[in-house]
């Protein structure tokens, strides 16, 4: 049983008894787990849906923050049999970590909030009509300026020690007219590598280099063109700073 390494004692015991359902929790369901949990007071509409989690609208008592579970067997995590609280719970924990620490080094990413097991919450962006659209279904108002910004921003995530690695119209909120960067689950760390520096630093220089194609693709519809060597060049300055320090 190839999960049972992130199985706790009572998912065992569940699963032996007959007493787990191997079934996507509806969004009852999954609103009553939020609330009982304490990540927010109020549970509305589902905001969207990924390959392994889905983020949902909710208040905390007056304020407005966004909740992302992580589905436990509807994903492109496959492997024996489909129980992954445990697992889902350490992807969760990932990239609230990802998000802490490119918030902290002045990222412009949603505020992290809380974890409990396969959920966590984080800042909401937009306003009380609104949340901030996808770059992909937004109306620029000035297309050369956000376009400048976005460069800024993957430059920003860099100087955090941070390269996401599917940078994408679709993973880029526009807020106030500035670009937000969501979606770091699997994000690249190259203030602590890991790994071989050689290894993690091509990974983060092909991702980054697959996330310029993307967007430069992405501006092309307004006639802009993004320097991707100097988006590359950029980003290279600011992780040597990690290789070399």
């Amino acid at each position: 049983m190839p999960n049972d390494g992130y199985l706790d004692k009572s998912v065992h015991w569940k699963v032996r008894s007959g007493q787990l359902a191997f079934a996507e929790p509806t969004h009852g369901e999954v609103a009553e787990a939020i609330l009982d949990c304490g990540l927010a007071t109020e549970v509305g509409q589902r905001l969207g849906s990924g390959k392994e989690a889905d983020v949902y609208l909710c208040r905390d008592r007056n304020r407005l923050l966004v909740v992302k579970t992580y589905r436990q067997y509807r994903t492109s995590h496959t492997g024996g049999r489909p129980v992954k609280l445990e697992s889902m719970g350490q992807r969760a924990l990932r990239e609230l970590e990802l998000l802490g620490y490119a918030w902290e080094g002045g990222a412009r990413v949603p505020k992290p909030g809380r974890r409990v097991e396969n959920m966590f919450s984080m800042q909401y962006l937009g306003t009380a009509e609104a949340v901030a659209p996808m770059l992909q279904h937004a109306v620029l108002r000035d297309p050369g300026l956000f376009l400048q910004r976005t460069i800024d921003g993957i430059e920003g995530l860099a100087e955090a020690g941070i390269v996401h690695s599917d940078l994408s119209p679709f993973n880029i909120l526009v807020h106030d007219d500035q670009p937000w960067y969501i979606d770091l689950a699997a994000g690249i760390r190259v203030d602590r590598l890991g790994a071989p520096p050689w290894v993690r630093l091509n990974e983060a220089f092909r991702a980054l280099e697959r996330g310029a194609e993307v967007l430069a693709r992405y501006f092309r519809k307004y006639g802009l063109t993004l320097d991707r060597a100097d988006l590359m060049n950029r980003a290279r300055t600011k992780i040597d700073l990690f290789r070399l320090g």
